[in-house]
């Protein structure tokens, strides 16, 4: 019974990840003869302002070529969940066959296809295709200066550039103007011709790439400036905490020396006061190992995706990023359940079963939720977003029998290899009261600014990042996302180490969920931005894509906040740990 299960397990495993890392299995290789056919896939269609709001091509009332119909599965879990939907042109084209200006179709333009045309042409709609996977895009119709006649574009002109035996640029002139007038017959057309090309296969795809945005002065002096902020964070971290730390050490030696009498009249105050309860179990802790075990998986999944995508050129692939990004969340499953697990196992808790759960389904359940309350709002406006049931289906056997079996072997590890509680002091059978302290002591304030300065070191790379995914930019600079990861942790990591001293300095204990809070804050100001981003960066409108922008961003935010926090709470562990072990105590 137990090797049968194991059978299906590694069948369940093989088929997801091959679906995952599928790539074009059922086209070709990029290369051609002369005269093979070369398709033209239409995407989508959509307004120009809302990127997401996407629909499929032949929604609107284009007509299709005379070739016969060759249908195109979903290749990639990526390609399914951005909404791609390629469906065959009709049109014919062979490759180095050029092909003068040719009618492949007639519209009957009656009303409600002339409302469509309009409707489109109003919203500025512009449609996507691809050729041997190179995109291309073109726009439905214009109107002319009173807004009065809408005119649509007829005349397809591809001119394609090959290099040998292989396709490697694309363009597409729109012309054929023609008034969108009821009851008439509109014919289609289109012309191929082909020119030789310099340009390299492998180097293709950098037409569709802007190093002028990307690479900008002021990219690279907010990278200078966030390094400039961690170098004189660093240094002030380390000139206060040593010089202060330093004279702790020496003034709790010099108690040490004092007889009984004296050290009972001593002014007794600082860190040192709470050594019974620093490291007392945390209020919630199935929840907050769960947190710390999701967050600590973030962290790799972005470490790992970010040095793949260094690697490889992810952007060339439709749904590759995304696909990747599944792929690698799932295999590090175990980094979740080790460190959650052991964190658990730690403060004494007892339920690891409901914790591993937890933890496991944390972060799926948040996205998934999101997605299903877009994806009722996809349905209604008939997007191409809208995501299929066999797609969910996959995403549910991913978490039942990828994320959750992996998850149990991480817990299990962790709470056999550093599950046992070896703090360097004893923790007191009852709780010392917390004095009362000044009102910008209290773990609420610190909370609130603990994310002012992670936010400030990444909010210029933020900006970045949301033109890539919310407006028509190929995000490809990930040595610049490295350095900022870096700078953010170094940065979170020293922010919470600080506020943590205080805490401690002022007899207060509850230094774990502080630090991680403290930390996860900058998740907060993430969303506080995009708020600014949408209003006064973008022209976005409709409830379609205001709720994708604000639900995914939200998800993004309590992600990235979750990763921070889990950072921020693994370095002031570290430190606390070690003030406790340099100190005597009695």
């Amino acid at each position: 019974m137990g090797l049968c299960w194991w059978t299906i397990e590694v069948v369940v495993l093989a088929t997801l990840f091959s679906s995952l890392l599928l790539v074009r299995a059922d086209e070709h290789d990029h290369k051609y003869t002369d005269k093979e056919e070369v398709v033209l896939w239409m995407n989508t269609v959509g307004p120009y302002h809302n990127r997401q709001e996407t629909y499929k091509y032949f929604s609107l009332p284009f007509c299709v070529g005379t070739k016969k119909t060759i249908s195109h599965y979903h290749e990639t879990l990526g390609e399914a969940l951005q909404g791609v939907e390629l469906e065959f042109s009709g049109l014919d084209i062979k490759f180095k066959e050029e092909v003068m200006q040719t009618t492949y179709c007639d519209i009957e333009l009656d009303k409600p296809k002339r409302d469509a045309f309009v409707y489109a042409i109003k919203n500025h709609y512009w449609y996507q295709m691809y050729i041997d996977d190179l995109p291309i895009w073109g726009i439905v119709g214009e109107a002319d200066e009173n807004g009065e006649d809408y005119y649509l574009w007829t005349y397809k002109k591809l001119e394609i550039g090959q290099n040998g035996n292989r396709i490697v640029d694309v363009n597409l002139t729109s012309e054929g103007k023609v008034k969108l007038v009821p009851n008439t017959r509109i014919p289609m057309s289109y012309s191929v011709k082909w020119k030789k090309s310099d340009v390299k296969f492998e180097d293709r795809f950098d037409k569709y790439l802007d190093p002028s945005f990307f690479q900008h002065r002021i990219h690279w002096f907010s990278i200078f400036n966030s390094f400039m902020m961690v170098i004189f964070l660093v240094g002030l971290v380390s000139m206060i905490l040593m010089r202060t730390l330093r004279k702790d050490y020496a003034r709790y030696s010099k108690e040490e020396e004092m007889d009984d009498m004296d050290r009972d009249l001593g002014d007794e105050y600082g860190w040192k006061q709470v050594h019974g309860d620093v490291f007392r179990p945390s209020s919630h802790p199935l929840i907050f190992s769960s947190l710390i075990g999701s967050g600590c998986q973030i962290f790799s999944v972005s470490l790992i995706v970010i040095i793949l995508a260094m690697i490889e050129d992810l952007y060339t692939e439709r749904g590759s990023m995304l696909s990747t990004a599944i792929f690698v969340y799932a295999a590090t499953s175990p980094v979740n359940g080790y460190f959650g697990g052991s964190l658990y196992a730690k403060q004494g808790g007892r339920r690891w079963i409901k914790q591993m759960f937890i933890g496991a389904f944390l972060i799926p359940a948040m996205v998934c939720g999101t997605a299903f309350f877009i994806n009722f709002i996809a349905i209604y406006y008939h997007a191409s977003r809208a995501i299929p049931f066999g797609t969910m289906v996959a995403v549910c056997c991913i978490c039942f029998f990828v994320i959750l079996p992996l998850n149990l072997v991480g817990t299990i590890l962790g709470r056999n290899l550093s599950g046992q509680p070896n703090f360097p002091c004893r923790v007191n059978a009852v709780p010392r009261p917390i004095p009362e302290k000044k009102w910008f002591m209290e773990p609420a304030v610190i909370v609130c600014l603990g994310g002012i300065l992670p936010f400030g070191s990444i909010f210029i790379e933020m900006y970045f990042i949301f033109t890539s995914f919310w407006a028509y930019k190929i995000y490809y600079v990930y040595g610049f996302m490295m350095l900022v990861l870096v700078i953010l942790c170094i940065v979170t990591v020293c922010v919470t180490i600080v506020c943590t001293y205080f805490l401690l300095n002022a007899e207060d204990y509850r230094w774990q969920w502080t630090s991680f809070l403290s930390a996860a804050s900058t998740a907060v100001y993430v969303y506080m931005y995009s708020f600014y981003y949408y209003f006064f960066k973008t022209k976005m409108y409709g409830l379609f894509q205001t709720s994708f922008y604000f639900g995914y961003m939200a998800v993004f935010s309590t992600a990235l906040g979750i990763m921070c926090g889990a950072v921020g709470y693994m370095g002031t562990s570290a430190f606390v740990r070690k003030i406790y072990t340099n100190v005597k105590i009695d």
